[in-house]
């Protein structure tokens, strides 16, 4: 959404028409789920996708054609090969219904709507995006449902994300999920920008100053410089946290993950050899760490994927993490991950 909005905040500055294209609502497998965009303008698509082959294609023909009209719409598509007048004819087997939003070069609310959406997504502040079939104004709200710009009746507001109820769609702003990294070496610097690239939002954690350097990290969220037998004091934890624990020695890496699992959190992965795990593992027991919270971290980190070097390494962290949302996600009815690469 972050490159989206930036497209589109340039469009407007230079009174260039756009069409934006949402998925507003999905059955069956489908390459892409419910929010996916891309901004299309008189020349096609600028940037975004919402799956590619033939339903971006026809949706891009779709949205430059609403664009010579200044007109909005919602289109169906049946992803099946069925003869069906709104079939594309891809094996999918799903169905997706398209929201496509005319955006007129100049527009001041749009503009003004684009750039909160930005400010907000940069300091991580949870918001709603409201858009309309029927392409009337759009609005942004925050948590709460209250308005920040546009106008917008909160009792509408969905429980549940992304619902498309009487021609409103409810977009909850993709704020990304926070990585704690504990341990700021070679692994750490790869993973961090790689994880900034699947929307997860990575803090750096470590006790040596001339490790937590936040040049280099430039893509952390914060690079802290703390105490790791007593993390809360320089940073505190939340639930729906991820943590990936890789500090410079093993009793550092006891200490942090003791205090890991005396707290609900998303995600806590451990690197290391399994003999390493089995002897952590036995000083967490003695400990009286029970067995049920140690059964929920993830060691050795990652999916097993022999990775070697740091960057290896990172891609199967990232992966396992990418992983664990997804499944939080469904469980918790968020998103529908309809044509799974797996």
């Amino acid at each position: 959404m972050q490159t989206i909005m930036r497209q589109l905040l340039y469009s407007i500055a230079a009174g260039t028409d756009t069409v934006l294209v949402t998925i507003a609502a999905q059955t069956g497998s489908a390459p892409r789920g419910v929010g996916s965009q891309m901004l299309v303008g008189p020349q096609g698509r600028l940037c975004g996708t919402i799956g590619g082959g033939r339903v971006e294609l026809c949706s891009e023909e779709t949205a430059m054609e609403l664009l010579t009209r200044h007109s909005s719409a919602l289109r169906h598509f049946g992803l099946d090969l069925t003869q069906s007048p709104d079939s594309l004819s891809m094996a999918c087997g799903g169905a997706v219904t398209v929201l496509f939003q005319f955006i007129p070069g100049g527009d001041a609310l749009w503009q003004r709507l684009a750039e909160t959406v930005l400010a907000r997504l940069e300091h991580a502040r949870p918001g709603w995006l409201v858009l309309r079939a029927e392409g009337s104004a759009p609005a942004l709200l925050d948590e709460q449902g209250t308005p920040l710009v546009g106008a917008f009746a909160s009792a509408h507001l969905p429980i549940r994300p992304a619902v498309l109820t009487d021609g409103v769609l409810c977009l909850p702003l993709p704020v990304g999920e926070r990585v704690v990294i504990f341990g700021a070496g070679h692994i750490a610097r790869a993973l961090v920008p790689l994880l900034r690239t699947v929307n997860f939002r990575p803090v750096v954690f470590d006790d040596r100053p001339n490790y937590a350097d936040a040049a280099a990290f430039p893509a952390a969220e914060a690079v802290i410089c703390g105490d790791f037998r007593n993390i809360e004091a320089s940073l505190p934890l939340f639930a729906g946290d991820y943590t990936a624990v890789m500090t410079s020695g093993h009793l550092h890496d006891l200490e942090v993950e003791a205090q890991l699992l005396q707290r609900e959190l998303a995600y806590v992965g451990v690197i290391g050899s399994r003999k390493k795990t089995a002897f952590v593992t036995q000083r967490l027991r003695d400990a009286g760490i029970s067995n049920e919270a140690i059964a929920f971290v993830h060691t050795p980190i990652g999916t097993a994927i022999k990775a070697v070097t740091p960057e290896e390494i990172a891609v199967s962290i990232a992966g396992e993490m990418i992983l664990v949302r997804a499944e939080r996600r469904e469980a918790n009815g968020e998103v529908h991950h309809g044509c799974p690469m797996h």
